[in-house]
């Protein structure tokens, strides 16, 4: 068998070895690079070129998308030809139109409620639930179930300053006194057309929405 001591000689010889080799790769790229600096250089060269034109082509699409969604218009004809999923984004769009910036679509199973997400440029959270209906204001009304189940999450949820039910048809008869009631707000389809249409932001459109958070 071998002793402790011949085991320790074995470590000490592979280690030495391997440091052995450490430096002699270290030498080899050294020399490598030295020889073939002009190499390095241009190299290092196209990728700072490459990196900068990246970088820039970036930021022009970053641009020219902000423009799209500053110049963001929709006609009714254009919202009732939607299909239910396409008016989420539609709603996403006009928000970040107006400077919600990370406004996102989030409807979908298990949505609890919940369509459109966003924070506003005053600090406020919005939830938002869209009611599709391709008849337009001739499609069966927005009924308190849907304003109940959007409430019941929105700020629970959510932390929600703002829930809002938009949609581009209409809303029944005890929907409004329920809203007030839940502080809620509407945005049917006479609000929605001078929203998409237009170019203020849907909080200068509704009636007593809460003040800016404190900050903002």
């Amino acid at each position: 068998m071998r002793t402790r001591r011949q085991r320790k000689h074995d470590r000490q010889v592979l280690v030495l070895g391997a440091g052995v080799l450490g430096i002699a790769a270290v030498w080899f790229a050294v020399a490598w690079l030295v020889t073939h600096l002009w190499a390095v250089i241009m190299l290092a060269a196209v990728a700072i070129v490459a990196a900068t034109w990246f970088v820039n082509q970036r930021r022009q699409r970053q641009a020219w998308g902000r423009v799209q969604q500053q110049a963001l218009r929709y006609e009714l004809p254009q919202i009732d030809a939607l299909s239910h999923r396409d008016f989420e984004y539609a709603v996403r769009d006009l928000m970040r139109r107006d400077g919600c910036a990370d406004a996102r679509q989030v409807g979908g199973s298990g949505d609890n409620g919940a369509d459109v997400l966003a924070t506003d440029p005053h600090g406020r959270v919005w939830v938002i639930q869209c009611k599709h209906r391709r008849a337009g204001d001739r499609g069966s009304a927005v009924g308190t179930p849907d304003l109940q189940r959007v409430n019941g999450t929105a700020r629970q949820l959510y932390g929600a300053d703002i829930v809002l039910v938009v949609t581009n048809g209409r809303f029944s008869s005890r929907c409004a006194p329920l809203a007030e009631q839940l502080h809620m707000h509407l945005a049917d389809r006479r609000l929605l057309a001078a929203w998409a249409a237009g170019s203020r932001p849907l909080w200068e459109l509704l009636p007593r929405v809460p003040a800016p958070r404190a900050g903002n």
